[in-house]
């Protein structure tokens, strides 16, 4: 029997001084889950209990699409990590055994999974096959925060398809697809599915699943004409400059003493901040220096300038502005430039801009991208709010937490880690490969964000620690206590989880921790309600009153419950 008088339930009244996402406050005011130590958290049993409704909802959907469930170390050898060209990775943690040997422990799995089929997979009969485990994983994060949705420990479920060529690819992503928009309907929540930068991953392409929240660490793009993307990929045609200069045959130089600024240039010339051009000197891996414009009121995208270039970027400093673009900061311009130049779209057909003069206190007015230098173009920077998608719709921008992730890895793994078959005419082939990820933590508190109220969580039905809180307010011997413990029972038999409110303590404790700890329903049994012959019911979604009658106030709950979202 579930009492609260014997469950491990520490409710608190204040939230942690740290904490501002609503998750990370809720969930250790209501007893779910507690920090041990920077990015590690324990999940208490209540917390413990969301954990394993989700895990077993994407299981059941998993299972569903033929994915068979297996187990996989954290504990790894580094030369796999070697092998995959990842072991440079900073959040990896590595270590070395007591012989000395190096490890790490796995922030995901595609080495150890594609290792395994590299050994066991050898025709083409053996494929398709799908994979999956759930698994603790390790991540050196900077930066821990927002309570378990940014930690260094966390339990991931991954699943990994195996096919013969990129078609047999593509259908076991659609599976994936499919059954993840079911987890995300199941679990409750409101959830976009994004296209997304493939990052540490690599491979082919990749979609993100998203659930809107204030905590959110990731912007999204959205439209109403359907678009989705993460803002790390997003495309969108720019609002149009107002007030653009009159154009001019040639550029022409004018004095700017002391203005380095987009702001100060724009007050200086009396132009709108878009009729700039903001050159960004940058120090590419392995290439050198590039000067980077885009327009003065957009602001540079790190990962697509990574992802054009082929390499990582930084921005040079100041010495380098000198010996390498040969000029100061704040002056900086394409004309003449004596660097490789990589122009944003959104200056392409502009004309009368100004631009750094290359020299103190000079810029350019009347410079024509096209004319007056010759860009490498690319789409490089952030959209915005208000820029119009590919679709046509007007773009807007939210946060959102992201709860899961599928990756199109091709032969990105397979090739270095020699995952091969022979096909029908005895030629070896290199197999190819999806990855596929989800949080069930993170499932867990966006939940809790989207759903929350002032009083406290309020869970939904498929994965509430409880389904139903009976709070009996009877001391022992008394009528009312006597009806609580006869209602308990009959809850059971319904197929109820119930948790049974029998602490010495006063109503209104008994009802703020009911409602701080989120159950879809409670049930409260008292002296004046059993007088009526009733059972007092509140929804908790909305706190919706109502009275059910003590006579069936079982079968009644149960009906109630299955009705709620």
């Amino acid at each position: 029997m579930t009492r609260l008088s014997q469950y491990f339930l520490p409710t608190v009244k204040e939230a942690p001084a740290d904490a501002e996402a609503i998750s990370h406050k809720l969930l250790v005011r209501a007893g779910l889950a507690r920090q041990l130590g920077s990015g590690l958290w324990t999940y208490l049993p209540a917390g413990w209990r969301v954990h394993r409704k989700v895990e077993q909802i994407v299981r059941e959907e998993l299972d569903a699409i033929g994915a068979q469930e297996m187990l996989m170390p954290v504990l790894q050898p580094a030369e796999l990590w070697r092998t995959s060209g990842r072991y440079a990775i900073e959040e990896l943690f590595k270590l070395k055994d007591r012989k000395g040997a190096d490890m790490v422990l796995a922030m995901t799995h595609e080495e150890a999974v594609t290792w395994h089929v590299a050994r066991e997979i050898r025709s083409y009969r053996d494929l398709p096959k799908i994979l999956y485990h759930f698994q603790v994983k390790e991540r050196d994060e900077p930066r821990p925060r927002a309570g378990v949705l940014r930690t260094r420990e966390f339990i991931m479920k991954d699943s990994y398809t195996f096919d013969r060529d990129a078609e047999g690819l593509d259908h076991g992503y659609e599976l994936h697809v499919n059954a993840y928009d079911r987890i995300f309907d199941r679990c409750g929540l409101e959830w976009y599915r994004v296209e997304s930068d493939v990052g540490m991953m690599g491979g082919l392409g990749a979609h993100e699943y998203m659930a809107p929240c204030a905590a959110g660490e990731n912007d999204v793009a959205l439209s109403g004409a359907g678009y989705a993307a993460n803002v790390e990929i997003a495309s969108a045609a720019p609002q149009p400059v107002d007030g653009l200069p009159e154009p001019l045959d040639a550029p022409e130089p004018v004095e700017t003493p002391g203005a380095t600024t987009i702001e100060q240039v724009a007050g200086l010339l009396g132009v709108p901040h878009g009729a700039l051009i903001k050159a960004m000197p940058m120090i590419v891996d392995g290439r050198g220096p590039v000067l980077v414009l885009l327009r003065g009121d957009h602001r540079l995208n790190e990962i697509k300038l990574r992802n054009f270039l082929g390499a990582e970027a930084r921005p040079a400093d100041e010495e380098e502005i000198r010996a390498s673009f040969g000029t100061v900061a704040g002056f900086i311009g394409p004309v003449g430039a004596r660097v490789e130049v990589v122009a944003d779209e959104a200056l392409r057909g502009l004309r009368g801009l100004v631009a750094g003069g290359n020299e103190p206190d000079v810029h350019l007015r009347g410079v024509d991208p096209g004319r007056d230098f010759d860009p490498a173009w690319a789409d490089v920077r952030c959209v915005e709010a208000g820029d119009t998608c590919p679709h046509g719709g007007t773009i807007r921008i939210e946060p959102a937490i992201e709860v899961g992730n599928i990756f199109k890895l091709g032969t990105r793994y397979s090739e270095p880690l020699g995952a091969t078959y022979l096909d029908e005419q005895g030629v070896e082939r290199p197999i190819w490969m999806g990855s596929y990820g989800i949080g069930p933590a993170r499932i867990l508190a966006a939940a809790v964000e989207q759903r929350a109220d002032e009083a406290g969580v309020s869970w939904p039905r498929p994965i509430a620690p409880f389904d139903v809180e009976l709070v009996g307010l009877g001391k022992p011997g008394e009528p009312a206590r006597e009806a609580a413990e006869r209602l308990y029972e009959e809850l059971r038999r319904e197929g109820l989880d119930v948790l049974y409110d029998d602490r010495d303590a006063s109503p209104g404790e008994k009802f703020a921790d009911a409602e701080l700890l989120g159950c879809p329903l409670r049930l409260t049994v008292g002296r004046k309600a059993l007088d009526a012959g009733e059972v007092e019911a509140q929804v908790r979604r909305g706190r919706e009153r109502r009275s059910l009658p003590l006579e069936g106030a079982a079968a009644a709950a149960a009906e109630l419950w299955r009705s709620l979202d």
